[in-house]
Order: C-alpha cells, then structure tokens, then sequence
C-alpha cells in the first residue's frame, strides 16, 4: 500500500471510528455530519467523499454485507451445493462471533434498531444481498434471464439471514451474552437450513 492510500485509509477510519463514538454517546439521529467532520477535524465535504450516506458512517460493513452470500457461493468447494456452503459459512461466523451476521455490543445494537433510518438502511443491505447472490446462482446454474428460480432461492437463503440477523440483535438488545447468543444462533441455524434441505440440497451443486 502506497503513502496515499495509507493516508486515505487512515482518513476513513478516524471518521468512521469517530462516528461510532458521537452516535453511541448521542443516538444517530441526534448527530449531524458536520459534528461527526468536527470530532474527526476534517471538512464535511471530506466525511461525504467517503461515506455518501450518513446511515453508512454507522453501518461501515456495507460491501462485505451485501457481498458475503454471493462470495461463499461463487468460492464453495467441488462437490459443495449453494446450501451447504451457507451452512458451513454461517455457522462458521457464529462460532467467531461475527459483527457482519449481527453480533456487537448492547450499545451498538440498540442504536440501529432505535433509528428508523438505520432500520430502513439494513433493510436495503438485505435486498441488495440477495439480488446479488441471485446473480451469482444464476451465474452458476446457467439460468436464462427470465428465470425465476435463482430468485426464488436467493430469496429463501436471504430471509434465513435476516431473521437471524435480527434474532441476533434481539437477543443482544436483552442483555444476552455473545457465547449464549451464539450457541442459540447455531441452533436455529440449523434448524433453519434443514427445513430448506429437501428441496435445495441438489441445487447450484458446484461441478469443478
């Protein structure tokens, strides 16, 4: 990594630390971007530069959100449908606690679901992850474009994810623990992923 890019790096996240830290203390309808460019001491126009929406200085994952289902589809193993490698990746981030699937402090999961407009925000990660692994699935299975089916699925996977997502943040929200809180998640995970077994276990099967 070059000097610049460090610089514009090391830029990105002092806002973003920055912001995390005035929307905890003040709520995130409460804090502005020009407080979140004063905290920082950069200029407003420096804090859109690199986050164009607001609601994303507090939601800071949004590409590798959007991006992990079509990603562990498009990187499963020979042999490996679309639904065991979502199982093995979920279940594999709640064993690590992963804040991409939900987990994070009391603090910070009130805050989002205190915010209608973070509420809104996460909703659109939701859709926009499922249109793009409907695109990987559909990618994968040779699916002529007015093919529904990858659609379809891509819509059963994503609303597993979201329901847990936001069963985590619920159980979080009550005071859980994260070793509580994940060993529920692996449990309906499971449960979730079989109850979608007979009808997608052959489906999007990788070949080579």
């Amino acid at each position: 990594m070059g000097l610049r890019e460090l610089k514009k790096q090391q830029t990105r996240q002092n806002i973003s630390h920055q912001a995390t830290r005035l929307f905890l203390r003040h709520g995130f309808d409460q804090v502005t971007i020009a407080d979140v460019a004063a905290a920082a001491q950069v200029a407003k126009m420096t804090v859109t530069n690199y986050f164009p929406r607001k609601e994303d200085l507090a939601l800071d994952l949004h590409e590798v959100f959007v991006g992990l289902l079509a990603r562990t589809v498009a990187e499963r193993a020979p042999g490996e449908s679309a639904l065991a490698a979502l199982r093995r990746a979920f279940l594999a981030a709640v064993s690590r606690h992963d804040a991409v699937i939900g987990f994070s402090g009391p603090e910070f999961a009130r805050m989002i679901t205190e915010s209608p407009a973070l509420v809104a925000r996460i909703r659109e990660f939701h859709e926009e992850r499922e249109d793009a692994l409907a695109d990987v699935l559909a990618r994968e299975t040779g699916a002529a474009p007015a093919d529904l089916l990858p659609r379809l699925v891509a819509a059963q996977f994503g609303g597993v994810h979201r329901v847990l997502f936001q069963e985590t943040l619920r159980r979080t929200i009550d005071g859980q623990g994260q070793e509580e809180i994940a060993a529920a998640l692996a449990e309906s995970g499971r449960a979730a992923f079989d109850l979608l077994e007979p009808a997608l276990a052959g489906y999007a099967v990788r070949t080579v």
